[in-house]
């Protein structure tokens, strides 16, 4: 999961590089990658899926009072500040609304544990939470496009519930179904060698989908270079609004460390992938909501880097603190 986690930052921007390069010196060659966007989302969706684990859900009742404010966090408040934030950015720009919002709507439901486990973060309550963010933002995303993006464009949303129930069954029906075999049939250390290995090639198929989406729609990406800067903008505006939102429910709610950690992580790694290919389906053809949520995640990583380094640090003068206070022998 770590190693997933870290490779995604290298191969995101070299594929976009090479996409544009491609796209721009090689048009002929890069009209025929748009083929292959449908297929790599299917194959995306499905890795995705096959993480995730449900075993951990009978753990719900022990921790059911953080958990609730976890998810009112991360699915009501969250929401409004992304909605909030779109809509000071890029309201009557249909496109990039839909981007940005689509980037910020859900959290993370896998790799945010790699860094609550650096940062010291309550990584057994992060176990439980996985699930539960995947079950709730696949059934709160057609709701929440079908209001908060319908009500500020045009894009035609009549079709959202048959087109993602069909995208969304296929590689989710296909990934169950696998990895109820592969688990009825391997040992329990080659099951997790399986699951290691499919979640090492998510970040290349993510990688090979960007490269196919830049080099596809090259010009119609170059042709709005301003645009750029006011997306990273508002991505660093949301970032410092969920570390507020963190620390004030943290002391709020007197949280300990751990569970602070995992709240912080947990609002602010966004599930890009996820997005990404649920936006295609629910967006085709519509390369700047894709290049948004793109954007969004080169600066995702440094800074869950940056909160890591901070929670560590706090967690090293405790524990100095800590030292100081108790009795010399």
């Amino acid at each position: 999961m770590i190693k997933k986690g870290y490779n995604t930052p290298i191969l995101i921007p070299v594929a976009i590089l090479a996409g544009l390069a491609v796209g721009t010196f090689l048009p002929g060659i890069s009209d025929s990658k748009s083929m292959w966007i449908d297929p790599l989302v299917l194959i995306l969706l499905f890795l995705l899926f096959l993480e995730i684990r449900f075993d951990p859900i009978p753990e719900i009742s022990k921790n059911r009072s953080i958990i609730c404010l976890v998810w009112v966090t991360n699915f009501l408040i969250v929401p409004l500040f992304a909605w909030g934030i779109a809509t000071l950015f890029f309201k009557g720009q249909p496109a990039l609304f839909a981007g940005l919002l689509l980037y910020m709507l859900f959290p993370c439901t896998d790799w945010f544990l790699a860094f609550t486990r650096i940062a010291k973060g309550d990584v057994a309550l992060g176990s439980v939470l996985m699930p539960i963010n995947l079950i709730s933002q696949l059934l709160l995303f057609p709701v929440y496009v079908s209001f908060f993006i319908g009500l500020q464009s045009d894009f035609n949303l009549s079709s959202i519930w048959p087109t993602f129930g069909q995208w969304f069954l296929l590689p989710f029906i296909s990934a169950m179904v696998i990895r109820y075999l592969i688990f009825r049939f391997l040992s329990p250390l080659r099951f997790d060698f399986f699951l290691k290995l499919t979640g090492s090639a998510i970040p290349w198929v993510l990688a090979i989908l960007v490269f196919c989406i830049f080099s596809a729609h090259t010009s119609q990406l170059v042709s709005y270079p301003k645009v750029f800067p006011l997306v990273l903008l508002a991505v660093f505006l949301f970032f410092v609004s969920t570390w507020f939102l963190g620390e004030l429910l943290a002391r709020r709610f007197e949280l300990t460390r751990p569970q602070h950690v995992l709240l912080a992580m947990t609002t602010t790694a966004r599930n890009s992938p996820l997005m990404l290919g649920l936006a295609t389906i629910v967006h085709p053809d519509q390369p700047m909501v894709y290049a948004v949520l793109i954007i969004g995640m080169l600066v995702e990583f440094p800074h869950l880097t940056f909160l890591t380094r901070v929670f560590r640090g706090r967690n090293d003068r405790y524990i100095a603190s800590t030292r100081e206070v108790l009795p010399s022998n």
